[in-house]
């Protein structure tokens, strides 16, 4: 019986940190290892991941598959130049990026039936609930970042909203108003000081109710975020991962999660102006050998 592929979401909450390169480049290496993938462009609203593979437009989009103009997901499928490696182009039809909850579902199904080893899903940026759940759907995210503050405030704003989102799904599948209650109460920390973290939240939670409550301590405890701190030039710069892991064990109870970096590269704007991604142009350079040291560490090769 066929496994189902591995899903791995790439999200970067703030534009312009390199999502959707460190994307294509990630699916390039991934073959490299010797791994069959698809790479789904995400970005219902502003799609662009085959422009990095140079391909100017694809036969059929994501969209035919939402809009029921072809009956399955493996039909939107289009081969790219490199061996192993297909691709899932984005649409661009005003209003599909705010998904409706059955063809969400209905997407989800068919995620799972995808002929690869690795399923990876350029999400958009920004913190909708589209690109939270499609997040939180996958086997591992990957949380791309850049070392200023504003980047890396928007990571851990996106986690929290993250974290959030799975104790409100979690909480209405179990029928808890009382729950749902105080979890909409503690995002207003400032005026509910008594509920500023995680931990605060728990303890009175499991006064409402505790098995419930043991529930949601699990299945956040599962949560192994890898944050990729991209375009990384010295010093400080190697640290700055580390602001975020602190917030996300000081006021979300999450201690999980590894940090890697990404070089800064010129190689990276040179491949761009050749619409082509770094693995195929340069694939000595340091960028290509930081995307080989991501995909070995999500278990390419192995």
């Amino acid at each position: 019986m066929k496994s189902s592929p591995k899903v791995v979401g790439v999200i970067g909450p703030k534009g312009g940190v390199g999502k959707s390169t460190i994307s294509a480049n990630l699916a390039v290496a991934l073959t490299r290892a010797g791994a069959r993938v698809v790479a789904m462009d995400l970005d219902l609203g502003s799609a662009n991941l085959h422009v990095i593979f140079g391909i100017k437009s694809v036969p059929h989009t994501l969209d035919d598959f939402l809009l029921n103009r072809v009956p399955s997901l493996a039909e939107v499928v289009c081969e790219t130049s490199v061996p192993g490696l297909s691709l899932i182009g984005g649409g661009n039809v005003p209003g599909i990026a705010s998904l409706p909850y059955q063809r969400k579902v209905k997407l989800l199904r068919h995620l799972g039936r995808l002929d690869c080893d690795y399923l990876l899903l350029d999400l958009a940026a920004g913190v909708s609930y589209n690109v939270v759940d499609f997040a939180l759907i996958a086997n591992r995210s990957l949380f791309v970042t850049t070392p200023d503050i504003p980047s890396l405030m928007s990571l851990y704003s996106f986690i929290k909203t993250a974290v959030y989102r799975q104790l409100y799904l979690l909480f209405r599948q179990a029928g808890s108003d009382e729950l749902l209650a105080l979890l909409e109460k503690s995002k207003n920390f400032e005026e509910n000081p008594d509920l500023k973290t995680m931990e605060d939240f728990y303890v009175q939670a499991r006064l409402i109710d505790p098995r419930i409550t043991r529930q949601a301590e699990k299945s956040l405890a599962r949560l192994d975020p890898l944050i990729l701190v991209n375009r990384v030039k010295a010093g400080a710069d190697l640290n700055s991962g580390k602001v975020i892991k602190n917030l996300m064990g000081q006021f979300l109870n999450l201690h999980k999660g590894e940090i890697l970096s990404i070089r800064e590269d010129a190689a990276v704007t040179s491949a761009a102006a050749r619409m082509k991604p770094v693995m195929l142009t340069d694939p000595s350079s340091a960028f290509a050998m930081d995307m080989i040291k991501i995909a070995r560490f999500l278990g390419a090769g192995a």
